[in-house]
């Protein structure tokens, strides 16, 4: 369901009439909006159409309302920018000294001849780190702007100044440091008083504040196997912690319209709006230049934990559009919204009618079944996965894509990219520009040996950095979502390519003095590595109350009531369906997660039509040289009773909850991993067994490619006889007909 609350909005000519006779397309906006909260899960999405200075349109969808308030990320460059344009009109600042001299803390490395200019850094192009050492997107603990700057003393600049656009959020808290330092006052209050309150933005501040705490709606983290809330600290507070409403943002555009008006005279803010160093460059001072169906487009985009924004003008039809939403790494859905919205708006100014909009639809089973398998071309492989009744792309830079049925075409159509044609034939399929054959889908070879020390995850909860082999590639997985090919230039030193965030920077990897990896020092900012259970080593907890407290508290308690119309169990044992499974039944052992023997006898058994399918599988892969290593299987109520209540609540999605019972305690579940037909050995997965942590997911990203492909074909071959895989577990299927089984706690006997 959609909840849309809307705002009273300021009418044109009067009932949303342009200066000819039809009102604007809101239904056909809404309806493109409400499509996308829908289909993308976004929580909640605000936006403001601006028409000269009026806004014709602002509406809240999903949790928002039209004045809600959100992070809107590097939007927040902008009035920061805006601030130094007017102290040089001041005559406080000039854009072409030496920063230093307005701000002598500031002292990176440089090696140029050029001095950096506070236009350098304004228009990307100062050859600074992306991120600072202290302060950086990853940095939860807050440190003043004042710090930032110091820590800065601590790098190189790694491109000329003036040679190269670079995008830097270093550069604008540097920025940020010369108003602070120029205005003489806190940043913050400078920007209220000066820049917020002149626009009447009274829904905005560079903070958090109490007074719009109310007003910020959820916000959601995620990436390609998990989702969590996002974290709230404050980040890099002039190039990104500006919280608004869209109403708010409004005032911005109209405010462009006005060519500045009332924070700056016509002709300083013409400057801010002309290519830099470049007449090709992406970036004037401050506002990021482009075009639209042939009109010139100024804004920026905002990214922040939790949060997508698109601010964008077409300054000349003095037509603008901000969108934000709360939900990250949205801005390709954020930016299309605010692209529909200009396009409606143009055709309305015209007395134009635009087309209803059809979106894309799933691609059908048939076509999903032929095209799933592995592609190749020169610049590397792609993987079409049906999967879920949608069809998605496996490559770089985005682990998964989803791609959709366009009318008699295909175009991806995901929160991380759409639009772009998809053509798929008998034996290729061609994604954008780039066609790409099949090839047998074998399996890959295992990645260099030197590599396993360096594959894994570092750094912090709220942002992890994954270093995995992909395509034979050593990779780096950043801020969750974004995939880089790493280029060797030592064995711990890593260059990022020339694409996305991080290009012309590096991740060396340190290490103590026994030689173990420690952390990754990405782009000059040190990402500890985090623990994870070694391969052969048993993942364990300690568990919240003692075993023999564990045992009685299930032997007292009872399963949940049984369901008339349930049917008979006919439970039978595995092992003489198929003398080739072979068996490592954990619980029957002290091998396991706890530590402690649960089974009187390793037994596994199952319903007679799950364990059937399970054999089936097991001869599935057979050819591919691989069988069925069945680690737990029939469960009794009472295991599943002492799992949970030992098991710490932050790791009880691998438990399952005795309340409701397990699909194990039905004798409908198995947990099962691969051996190797021919040497016999078990074959080595994402993570072990058992493992509690994010390594455990069927869609983990992570590892390496052998892995991977290992997992997908287990995954394959059970969900092909009827089984499906757990959210939480690669190991643990569980059967189509499971539910209409009945919750049992008989102990596990010899037969």
């Amino acid at each position: 369901m959609f909840r849309r609350r809307s705002l009273p909005v300021v009418l044109v000519c009067g009932l949303w009439l342009g200066c000819g006779s039809k009102p604007f397309p809101a239904d056909q906006l809404r309806a493109f909006i409400e499509y996308q909260v829908a289909d993308k899960q976004l929580p909640a999405v605000s936006i403001a159409v601006v028409d000269d200075q009026e806004t014709i349109f602002s509406e809240g969808f999903g949790e928002a309302s039209a004045d809600s308030v959100y992070r809107v990320g590097s939007v927040s460059k902008l009035y920061t920018d805006i601030a130094v344009m007017r102290l040089v009109e001041q005559g406080l600042l000039d854009l072409d000294a030496p920063v230093a001299d307005a701000l002598p803390a500031f002292h990176p490395q440089n090696d140029f001849p050029q001095d950096i200019t506070l236009r350098h850094l304004m228009a990307h192009r100062s050859g600074l780190v992306r991120e600072p050492p202290v302060g950086s997107y990853f940095d939860a603990s807050e440190p003043s702007i004042a710090a930032i700057v110091e820590s800065l003393k601590a790098t190189r600049a790694i491109l000329e100044p003036g040679s190269k656009t670079k995008y830097s959020n270093a550069a604008l808290v540097v920025v940020g440091g010369v108003v602070e330092a120029a205005a003489g006052k806190p940043f913050a209050d400078h920007m209220r008083e000066q820049i917020l309150a002149p626009l009447g933005m009274t829904s905005s501040s560079y903070g958090r504040l109490p007074a719009l705490e109310a007003r910020i709606p959820k916000a959601l983290m995620w990436t390609y196997d998990r989702e969590f809330p996002a974290p709230t600290f404050d980040v890099l507070v002039p190039a990104g912690n500006l919280y608004s409403s869209m109403p708010d943002q409004a005032r911005l555009l109209q405010a462009i319209f006005r060519r500045g008006a009332p924070l700056l005279e016509p002709e300083t803010f013409a400057k801010m709006l002309e290519p830099q160093f470049d007449p090709q460059a992406r970036f004037g001072l401050g506002f990021a230049m482009g075009t639209f169906q042939g009109h010139k487009r100024i804004g920026h985009g905002g990214a922040v934990y939790g949060f997508s924004t698109e601010l964008a003008a077409l300054p000349d039809e003095k037509i603008g559009v901000v969108a934000a939403a709360s939900r990250d790494f949205t801005n390709d859905v954020v930016g299309r919204i605010a692209n529909r919205a200009l396009e409606l708006t143009l055709a309305w100014k015209a007395g134009e009618e635009i087309p209803p909009w059809t979106p894309p639809q799933p691609v059908d089973a048939a076509t999903r079944q032929a095209a799933a398998g592995l592609y190749a071309s020169e610049s590397g492989t792609v993987r079409l996965v049906d999967r879920d009744g949608e069809l998605w792309s496996e490559g770089i830079p985005y682990h998964r894509v989803l791609i959709r049925r366009d009318g008699e075409g295909f175009v991806t159509d995901g929160r991380l990219t759409s639009g772009t044609p998809v053509t798929i034939e008998d034996s290729a399929v061609t994604i954008g520009e780039t066609r790409y054959q099949r090839v047998p889908d074998d399996e890959p070879p295992a990645a260099k040996e030197a590599w396993g020390e360096l594959i894994g995850e570092y750094g912090f909860d709220h942002n992890i950095l994954f270093i995995l082999e992909r395509q034979g590639r050593l990779c780096a997985l950043v801020e969750w979502l974004p995939m880089y090919p790493l280029v060797e230039r030592g064995p711990d030193d890593w260059a990022f390519p020339d694409f996305g965030l991080y290009h012309d920077e590096q991740i060396r990897f340190r290490r103590d003095s026994s030689g173990r990896v420690t952390a990754a020092v990405m782009a000059g900012i040190e990402f500890p590595r985090r623990p994870g259970a070694e391969d052969g080593r048993t993942f364990r907890i300690e568990p919240l109350k003692p075993i023999a407290e564990l045992r009685a508290i299930a032997d007292a308690a009872e399963p949940p009531a049984r369901p008339e119309g349930l049917l008979e169990p006919d439970l039978v044992d595995l092992a003489p369906l198929d003398p080739t499974l072979r068996f490592d039944i954990r619980y029957a052992t002290t091998n396991n997660f706890m530590g402690e023997r649960f089974y009187p006898v390793a037994r596994a058994r199952m319903q007679r039509p799950a364990a059937e399918a399970l054999v089936r599988a097991h001869l599935r892969l057979r050819p591919r040289g691989y069988g069925i290593l069945v680690h737990d299987a029939y469960r009794p109520w009472r295991v599943t009773k002492m799992f949970w209540e030992a098991t710490p609540e932050a790791m009880r999605d691998f438990v399952a909850n005795p309340a409701n019972g397990s699909i194990h305690n039905r004798g409908a579940a198995a947990d099962i991993s691969l051996y190797d037909l021919q040497t016999g050995k078990p074959a080595l997965l994402p993570s072990g067994y058992d493992e509690f942590s994010s390594r455990a997911f069927p869609e983990y990203p992570g590892g390496t490619s052998r892995r991977r492909w290992l997992r997908e074909l287990l995954r394959a071959a059970m969900e092909a006889e009827g089984f499906s895989v757990y959210p939480y577990e690669w190991w643990h299927f569980n059967y189509a007909d499971a539910e209409k089984y009945p919750i049992l706690n008989e102990p596990l006997t010899a037969p």
